[in-house]
């Protein structure tokens, strides 16, 4: 009797939930944790022991965190991932790892030519997401939409 109430796609939505409920608490977590590193470098900027491209690192690696839960909570509600969180959480990990390489006086001139190409094909992909978004079904947000876009 229990059983025939369980159906293997249920089961999947509640393994999904957990797990997106769980690293959407881990990400939380990770974004305190950071913000407190961001007031710990900048107490060592401002005693002049510390470094100001730590503070810029930790702020960039903060909002990359901030996509990511943003994507994990539009998941949690649209049961779907939105191409801009993405595209946007990879630009702000190319732009950091462009800082650290900056702040460190350890690039080459081909090294950031590739990371600029790189920036420029993943805001052409954002531009074409926001400008051509994927069709919204009206009703449930669960339900297939392929019927509908026949009609």
């Amino acid at each position: 009797m229990v059983f025939d109430m369980l159906t293997h796609e249920k089961i999947f939505r509640k393994v999904i939930n957990l797990v997106t409920v769980i690293v959407l608490y881990i990400l939380l977590l990770a974004i305190i944790i950071g913000v407190f590193n961001v007031f710990q470098n900048i107490g060592l900027v401002w005693l002049k022991k510390g470094g100001f491209s730590q503070v810029v690192y930790s702020v960039l690696t903060i909002f990359v965190l901030i996509d990511f839960f943003k994507a994990f909570a539009d998941y949690q509600v649209h049961e779907r991932i939105r191409l801009t969180y993405v595209t946007d959480a990879t630009i702000l990990i190319v732009l950091r790892e462009i800082t650290v390489l900056i702040y460190g006086h350890e690039f080459e001139n081909e090294t950031l030519l590739v990371f600029a190409a790189l920036i420029l094909v993943l805001g052409i992909v954002r531009a074409i997401a926001v400008k051509f978004p994927p069709f919204e079904c009206p009703g449930s947000v669960s339900e297939s939409c392929e019927d509908d876009r026949a009609n």
